[in-house]
């Protein structure tokens, strides 16, 4: 896949549903009464990176300051959704320590991952912050975790992910499509920094990830 090309792509798409009014709202965002949870296996962003990200939300917020802006301990990279959330989902389901050895045997013997933020793009829904790897290593442990966990009889609902981090969520109407789409247009290409990853984290989690809700159940060094 032509990584830049896909990610232009969507964001092509995305303006143009801005524009025209046809972007998804959220409706979930606030409700107390949301259940979905899962399992993810995800990447901390260091804090030149998440500061970065924050000049980025506070310019956007200052245009539409009623959207959902995911707060600096809710960002992050996802690795794969092992058990991808749906309403209902309790730890007491699962064994955790199941799922931790078959991680480890997926990222046995490989080396950091690099990965460069470099612009923003789309989807009907949200904004998202590009990501780009340096090398496969992060291709190759996601294959691996597919692999194992499809030999394993774990429950799992494994997914294809991309180096991306959603940002921004529509939590309502835009009201001031122009601006907003001014300011996306001027972040389209910023380099938000590169960062080597040194370890990973199996969490539960809620749909949005947010803090109050997530529980780290293990994390894996990468060394």
């Amino acid at each position: 896949m032509n990584l830049p090309e896909h990610y232009n792509k969507l964001y092509q798409d995305s303006i143009q549903k801005i524009k025209s009014d046809t972007y998804q709202i959220d409706n979930l965002i606030d409700s107390s009464l949301d259940n979905r949870f899962g399992i993810t296996l995800l990447i901390r962003l260091d804090k030149q990176i998440r500061d970065a990200i924050h000049k980025f939300l506070s310019d956007l917020k200052m245009v539409e300051p009623d959207q959902y802006y995911y707060p600096d301990s809710d960002i992050h990279v996802t690795v794969m959704s092992i058990i991808s959330c749906y309403d209902g989902f309790e730890l007491t389901q699962i064994n955790v320590m199941d799922y931790v050895e078959i991680i480890k045997k997926s990222i046995a013997n490989e080396k950091k991952i690099q990965i460069e933020f470099r612009g923003i793009t789309a989807s009907p829904s949200c904004i998202l912050i590009q990501g780009f790897l340096k090398d496969d290593t992060l291709t190759t442990i996601r294959n691996n975790l597919r692999t194992n966990f499809r030999n394993s009889n774990l429950e799992q609902t494994l997914d294809k992910r991309y180096s991306i981090q959603t940002a921004i969520r529509f939590r309502t109407s835009l009201t001031q499509k122009d601006k907003f789409i001014k300011v996306l247009d001027s972040y389209r290409d910023f380099n938000f920094g590169t960062f080597e990853v040194d370890s990973l984290e199996l969490v539960y989690n809620d749909w949005y990830h947010s803090a109050k809700h997530e529980k780290e159940l293990y994390r894996f060094e990468i060394k």
